[in-house]
This record gives C-alpha cells, structure tokens and sequence, in this order.
C-alpha cells in the first residue's frame, strides 16, 4: 500500500510509520522537517507546512492518508481539499476530547454528545477549543471524503517517546525511589492506550480501508490509578515510600491535577468515571488487541533511563515542590 502520512515522526506518528514500513508498504512523510529529522531514511520525505506547501505534494496518488497532526479545521481544509483526488481514503487521529463530558454517562460510545463551538473560537472555554476544533476537522474529512474516511477518537496515549510526560511521570518517579507524593485516588480509574498498540489497530483499519468512527483506548478491563502505582513499584524495582494524600489538601496546596499529578482527575475537574471510562467494544470487536501492561511500563522506563535525567515534557510535580509538600505534611 502507498501511504502518505502527514506528520510521522513524533510519537504516535513514529509508531504509525515504523509500524508501517515493517509491514512493507511504501511510505511518504509530509512534515516540516523540525522534529526528529533524521528518522526513516528509507522512507520518502517532502519538507513543508501543510498551511502553506501542499503543492510540494504534487498529484501523487496515495492509496491512503493518515493525518497524525490535524489540530485546526483550517488547515484539515486545506488537506482534504487538495488530496481529494490524488488519495482514496483519509484516516484521521482525532481524540475522545470531541466528547463533551458534562453530557455524558459512563461507558459512552461513539454515539455520544461531541463539544460545540457555536460562535468565535477566542470566545470558546479553553478546555472546549481542542476537542472542539477536532470536532470540525472530523467534519471537513466527512464533506469531501464521504464513506472514504476513517475517524480514530484515541484517549490517553502512552508508551516510549511520549512528550507530554503524563504515564512517564509516575513511572520514573517511583523508580527513583524515596518518599512519593500522590493523591489518595487509588480507587478512580484510569484509561489509556500504547502509542504502539494505536498505530497497529490504525494500519490494520487502514489496509482493509475500513470506515467509521472508533474509540481506542484501554485496557479492556477497568483499571485504577493504585492499580497504575502497584505496576510502578513492580517495574520500577525501588525503595519507595508512598504519602496517599487527601485530594482537598492537594488542591487547597495548589497541586495542580492532571497535570503536576497526572492521572488524578478530581470530581471538582472532570468525572472520572466519565472521562476515564469510554466504551471501546467497537474497536475491539474490530481487532483492537492491548499488550501487556508491565510490557508499556518497562519499555517506558527504559526510555526515560536512555534520557539521562531530562524530564521529556511538562507535566509532573517538581521535586523541589514535592519535597515541600512532604515537609508540611510533616510538621
């Protein structure tokens, strides 16, 4: 299969052609050239912004697409418009962020209420724009490429080269050792899917040019936060000390969550049976298969020790603030 990934070499994307190349297809990257230059050489490359260079692209023809970095309806626009006859088929990376969650039960499937953005988008919440304008680029795709296109609603994405440092915050502080703060959550669950797993449902989906709408996340059981900490320890392998601490105290600390303690989703942010617990029987009825969790977990610890210490993004709770935390738990 000639494929043509816009994007594809961050992250998912990397997954996606790596993936990709070793089943054997041919394949072309369209990115800017700015992120991880040097990966693929065996790959076709045509440097570019897709908000300004789709010509570089020439006429093709691809048998597919699969856009990894579709994040505004202008410039998916863009896209479908001018591959609408040089590709047959357009696969989308969207996100379970369409969703709009206020409006939802647990366990919603992919029939569920998706974020409107009814007027100008520096009028829309902050928390509703990104889900938001992937709304409107699901959109887009289905107005040129109508029963020709494959929309993937991933949630959480974990595994090595993650740069949001989210599922590798817990990984490696644990391994580190010592006295750990984290929220008194043990019970809230937790979803998300491998970056590998993802792109080897994707291409699947894609090699029989499947169509429609799937949530991709996981595990296909339900999986708490203290279960997510019990497999840290385990790969981990350190002595660690673990401070379960009041949620109330960690906000009224300024402890910001999600973010400095990912994974944690109070009750007062989001509810987490909602936002961490999406029905994904579709897609694995569809062939969706998980590998195992310590299997993740390993890989992103040895990708995080291959860091030499450098946090790979921004979220976690800084150790200096951590350790003054314990301190005032302490006094």
């Amino acid at each position: 299969m000639d494929i043509l990934i816009i994007g594809g070499t961050q992250f998912v994307g990397r997954a996606l052609v790596e993936s990709a190349l070793a089943r054997g297809h041919k394949v072309t990257l369209f990115n800017r050239g700015k992120t991880n230059p040097d990966l693929f050489p065996q790959a076709e490359r045509i440097a570019g912004d897709r908000m300004e260079d789709l010509d570089k692209l020439g006429d093709g023809p691809w048998d597919v697409v699969i856009d990894t970095v579709g994040y505004t309806p202008q410039a998916v626009k863009l896209s479908v418009d001018y591959l609408k006859d040089k590709v047959q088929h357009y696969v989308f990376i969207s996100t379970i962020s369409v969703y709009d969650m206020e409006k939802l039960q647990p366990g919603f499937d992919e029939s569920g209420t998706l974020i409107e953005l009814d007027g100008p988008e520096e009028d829309a919440p902050q928390n509703s724009l990104y889900g938001g304008r992937k709304v409107l680029c699901e959109r887009a795709i289905e107005a040129v490429f109508p029963g020709h296109n494959l929309i993937i609603r991933p949630g959480l994405i974990v595994g090595p080269y993650d740069p949001t440092n989210r599922y590798p915050y817990w990984v490696g502080r644990i391994a580190k050792g010592g006295e750990v703060l984290l929220p008194d959550a043990a019970s809230q669950p937790v979803q998300w899917v491998d970056a590998r797993d993802l792109a080897n449902f994707t291409l699947d989906m894609t090699e029989a040019l499947e169509t429609g709408i799937y949530n991709v996340t996981g595990p296909d059981r339900r999986l708490t936060f203290g279960e997510y900490i019990d497999y840290c320890e385990r790969v981990g392998k350190a002595s660690v000390s673990l401070r379960w601490t009041d949620p109330d105290w960690l906000l009224e600390n300024e402890v910001t969550p999600f973010m400095e303690m990912p994974m944690w989703v109070p009750q007062q942010m989001m509810n987490p049976e909602v936002f961490m617990g999406v029905n994904v029987d579709k897609a694995i009825n569809a062939g969706l298969k998980f590998r195992p969790q310590e299997e993740t977990m390993q890989d992103t610890l040895d990708w995080l020790n291959s860091l030499d210490g450098e946090v790979p993004g921004a979220a976690g709770l800084d150790p200096e603030k951590e350790q003054a935390l314990l301190a005032k738990l302490d006094a």
